[in-house]
């Protein structure tokens, strides 16, 4: 019996789960917590997220994702950032405080699979080590990885057992929660196939007939695409469908591919961790000990494949994905931590797990106690020259939060600075780059933010009009170091005092 049986549980099975539930739930947030803390508060902690927060809190403002504020992410996403924004709680530690409940709540889910396999020790350290190498791949702030991986740990409890009584019922479940997860992250297609089959699978195997099966499958599919499609009538409902479909289903495949193609040499040392426990664990299932369930165990390196089918989906593949692959690596490495004797690999793991956070933390406090000081120096020198009406800060490269710092308006729909100088978004908006510069430009923007090292590939022309504008009208007022980068505060010259 898991936490997330449908089935009504004894009074005995429900007591056990309560007190279970007492110490898991206060263990694994305050693990959370404590691995997290460096990067709480700290708007630099990544960059993905400021711009889904910005937008997210635009919502309450009447500002609709991809008709007023364009990104290609789907509207659950901003959807819960802006639920975290209106608790009141201010950004950073709004968004990062609901992520790390889904961090916990990630980490529960693992060690429910874990226990089909191992004790409760051994699927307890498997959950604190998920909420470790999550935060080492990427999530450690609010990617959209931490907010979708528990929906497809959710979905994998769900349909593993396909003999369940209550197979179809679990898996129509199973289905609207890969929509929800869907409408965080299309990428998550994958898996949600991946699980979809497995089910139908299952009732293929009950003797389930041709007809039934082609139902089932239809129902399957329905419920899966009800959030999206609800999303999609709001959004013809009220004028905005053209928007909606092209952020949405048409710029995706208008974007250039990375042009060293989607496995790239440095990143595959970057997987080595997790491709080390994955061949670990199959090497101890047999060598060392079998599983006590090799059913559950074939689902798990089925479930880690489908996680690699999300992972290298998209034409370009950023580090931070490999968060995906994470509960599948720890599940199918179960049979290498299954161990017996005085040293246990659970020990070992807790120790390094230990000398990592005694390494770590040091350096990750101190990066995040700067980024925060750079940033309100940012802030000090760009407020006194904006305003939430006409006078509109620009940042052209450099963290999206000083919008919301400075208190500024936004100068253009396309506010993520990667989508008008990133080289491989030169074809998939529904303006060209430089237009838009020019545009912007032309409304004598205050203040422009710069960098002096890109994070991607740069659209040349874009940045050749920046640099020549910005030397002919603009004068640097402001120097700050923020993440290895270098960002320039530029004042409009009839704007500067003299000495600037």
């Amino acid at each position: 019996m898991t936490a997330l049986s449908l089935e009504i549980p004894t009074s005995g099975q429900a007591t056990n789960t309560s007190r279970e539930w007492l110490w898991l739930v206060p263990l694994l947030t305050l693990c959370a917590l404590i691995v997290r803390m460096p990067y709480m508060g700290d708007h630099n902690a990544d960059v993905d997220e400021q711009l889904y927060a910005l937008i997210g809190s635009q919502i309450w403002q009447g500002q609709l994702p991809f008709v007023d504020l364009w990104d290609r992410k789907p509207f659950g996403l901003f959807l819960l950032f802006g639920l975290a924004d209106a608790s009141g709680l201010p950004a950073p530690w709004s968004y990062q405080l609901l992520a790390t409940g889904f961090i916990v709540l990630g980490a529960v889910l693992l060690r429910r699979l874990a226990l089909l396999l191992v004790d409760g020790g051994i699927a307890t350290v498997l959950a604190m080590l998920y909420i470790v190498l999550m935060t080492i791949y990427g999530s450690q702030s609010a990617q959209a990885e931490v907010f979708h991986v528990p929906a497809i740990l959710g979905m994998a409890l769900l349909v593993r057992d396909t003999g369940h009584p209550q197979a179809i019922r679990r898996a129509l479940l199973a289905m609207l929660i890969g929509g929800l997860a869907l409408q965080v992250k299309y990428t998550v297609l994958p898996q949600c196939l991946f699980f979809g089959l497995w089910a139908l699978w299952g009732q293929y195997r009950a003797g389930r007939s041709t007809a039934e099966l082609a139902t089932i499958t239809s129902g399957f599919a329905a419920i899966g695409i009800l959030p999206s499609a609800i999303v999609g009538l709001f959004y013809l409902a009220v004028g905005g469908w053209d928007e909606f479909w092209f952020a949405n289903f048409v710029s995706f495949f208008l974007r250039a591919p990375y042009p060293g193609g989607r496995f790239v040499a440095l990143q595959t040392l970057f997987l080595a961790p997790l491709i080390i426990l994955a061949i670990a664990g199959t090497y101890a299932r047999f060598r060392i000990r079998p599983p006590r369930d090799l059913a559950s165990y074939r689902f798990f390196w089925a479930m880690f494949g489908a996680s690699l089918a999300t992972v290298y989906l998209p034409s370009t593949v950023y580090a931070y994905y490999f968060a995906a692959l994470v509960p599948g690596a720890l599940l199918v490495a179960i049979p290498f931590f299954d161990r017996e004797g005085p040293f246990r690999v659970i020990f070992l793991v807790v120790t390094s797990v230990l000398l990592f956070g005694l390494l770590y933390y040091p350096s990750r406090i101190e990066a995040s106690q700067a980024n925060r000081a750079a940033m309100d120096k940012l802030a000090a020198a760009i407020e006194p020259h904006v305003d939430g009406d006409k006078a509109c800060l620009w940042v052209f490269d450099g963290p999206t939060a000083l919008y919301s710092t400075t208190d500024s308006c936004l100068p253009t729909r396309l506010i993520y600075p990667d989508h008008l100088n990133n080289a491989l978004e030169r074809n998939s908006l529904e303006v060209r780059q430089i237009d838009e510069v020019r545009r912007i430009f032309a409304t004598q923007p205050p203040v422009v933010v710069t960098a002096d090292r890109p994070f991607t590939l740069q659209n040349e022309e874009v940045l050749a009009h920046v640099q020549s504008t910005l030397a002919e009208k603009y004068v640097v007022i402001a120097k700050e170091r923020i993440q290895h980068r270098n960002l320039s505060i530029w004042l409009r010259r009839d704007l500067s005092t003299p000495g600037y």
